[in-house]
């Protein structure tokens, strides 16, 4: 395949040589002025300078300040995409598949959770540099969006800030009450100082007559708002709390989703309304919502339920997203449901996020059992060795008795495992202890050997990507 390399600034041109995560900046320019700003060894060369630097902190910095599309921006309400990328090496592949695919659409490379940053000893710098190397990898000359997902804390905030992502997904989901069927009415728990209420204002502002329900046609009865009041409240407060910390501490320009997709019971219209009006009334602006849909988004597999059951749910949700803002709808965990992306677009008319993080990761695993069977085979089994620990933080039904040992198989055999339900979520769960897993019998950890296997092969890594992460993509530029 043959695609664009470098960018042009001016007089300065720039590139990456070798292979994202492995290689050197290149940068040639009329004199060691232009250059400036970029650490690394200069020298003269047909009557101009250049460089060959580190791919460093520093000269992603300056990338940044120089070239406007290397520069994170916020997406705002154009149809858009997240490709979370766990290992920093997969940014040339996926902007390689926007280019080819992803015409119209909004991308957002540097996303990745502080979960996941955790677990992976990655920081947010990290993150973001590697998406800037990749994307100059890939002569991306288009905006693209940095996504700080999943923050709890205002610490994680700060962090993310500092390094200069633009979208900041707030989760205050650990804030969510499992208020059950028993329910009783009451609301003596909520945190009513935090929220700037108190029951007898909260209730007769939802009463009939008084309710603003801005064209939806959704007036909840006092009961329902009790319930959506009892298992929201909380992390509509908390939700508040953050916004207002990232609000103070921004420099620079950002836009916010709020999340509570991560927990177990499905939210309502009605509820939607509730953390819609509640988060409007506390002043809070918001680009995106991520609510706790029906059916099951389980990682790394196709969407588990009925599909008329999600079209006309998603065209509710939406309904009410168009008359309390507009913003947007964000499917989460939506790598692998191929039968759904069509069916979203026509229902939110375009006006939704997609984010994928671990398929990129399995699409490196396919590399693997193609290539490099043994290191397969250690990934495999040291997945499945973490899985019921893995398992605790993420939506998955895989059950490890239906997942093969990797030496009940040829080598031949291997790659079958990533269409295999159980064994493909076993192994998209399992990266962060295959990644930091340490054994002081062998020279070379698997994160190593598996690094060095994309970077040998990084052409066919970035073809796989185009044609996997395509799949996503093509139908929300041809639904447009």
């Amino acid at each position: 395949m043959n695609y664009p390399t470098g960018l042009q600034s001016g007089d300065l041109y720039l590139n990456v040589v070798y292979f994202a995560g492995q290689g050197n900046i290149e940068l040639r320019g009329p004199s060691a002025d232009a250059l400036k700003g970029f650490e690394g060894e200069a020298s003269e060369l047909d009557g101009g300078v250049v460089l060959h630097g580190p791919l460093s902190a520093k000269n992603a910095r300056e990338l940044r300040r120089r070239i406007p599309s290397l520069a994170p921006q916020p997406v705002g309400l154009a149809t858009s995409a997240g490709v979370g990328d766990r290992m920093g090496l997969a940014t040339r592949g996926h902007a390689r598949a926007f280019q080819r695919y992803g015409s119209g659409l909004r991308a957002v490379f540097a996303q990745q959770s502080a979960r996941e940053m955790q677990r992976l000893g990655r920081t947010p710098q990290q993150v973001l540099d590697d998406a800037t190397f990749g994307a100059l990898a890939a002569g991306w000359d288009q905006p693209f969006g940095a996504d700080a997902d999943h923050l709890k804390t205002t610490d994680d905030i700060d962090l993310c800030l500092a390094a200069g992502f633009t979208s900041f997904t707030i989760d205050p989901g650990d804030h969510v009450n499992d208020v059950g069927v028993t329910f009783d009415g009451s609301l003596a728990a909520l945190p009513w100082a935090s929220l700037e209420d108190d029951e007898r204002s909260f209730l007769r502002r939802y009463a009939p007559g008084t309710y603003d329900d801005r064209g939806t046609g959704v007036f909840p009865s006092e009961q329902d708002i009790r319930h959506a009041a009892a298992k929201y409240g909380a992390a509509v407060a908390h939700a508040v709390m953050m916004y207002r910390h990232l609000r103070a501490m921004a420099s620079h320009a950002i836009e916010v989703e709020i999340a509570i997709d991560e927990t177990e019971d499905v939210t309502t219209i009605v509820e939607h309304v509730y953390f819609a009006t509640e988060l409007r009334r506390l002043g809070v602006e918001w680009m995106s919502f991520a609510p706790r849909y029906i059916g099951r988004f389980e990682k790394g597999v196709e969407y588990i339920g009925s599909l008329e059951v999600l079209r006309d749910s998603l065209t509710q949700h939406a309904a009410v997203a168009l008359a309390f803002g507009p913003y947007k709808l964000s499917i989460h965990s939506g790598s692998d449901k191929f039968s759904i992306y069509e069916l979203a677009m026509v229902a939110t008319g375009g006006v939704m996020h997609l984010k994928t993080s671990g398929t990129n990761y399995l699409v490196a695993l396919e590399l693997a059992a193609r290539h490099h069977p043994d290191l397969f085979r250690d990934i495999y089994e040291v997945s499945r060795e973490a899985y019921v620990g893995t398992r605790a933080s993420y939506q998955v039904s895989a059950d490890l008795a239906n997942a093969p040992p990797s030496t009940s198989l040829r080598d031949s055999d291997l790659p079958s495992l990533l269409g295999h339900f159980d064994a493909r979520q076993l192994l998209h769960v399992g990266y962060s202890a295959v990644l930091t897993r340490e054994d002081e019998q062998v020279t070379t950890s698997l994160n190593d050997a598996l690094r060095g296997l994309l970077t040998d092969r990084g052409d066919e890594y970035d073809s796989l990507l185009v044609a996997h992460i395509g799949r996503h993509l093509a139908p929300l530029a041809g639904a447009r």
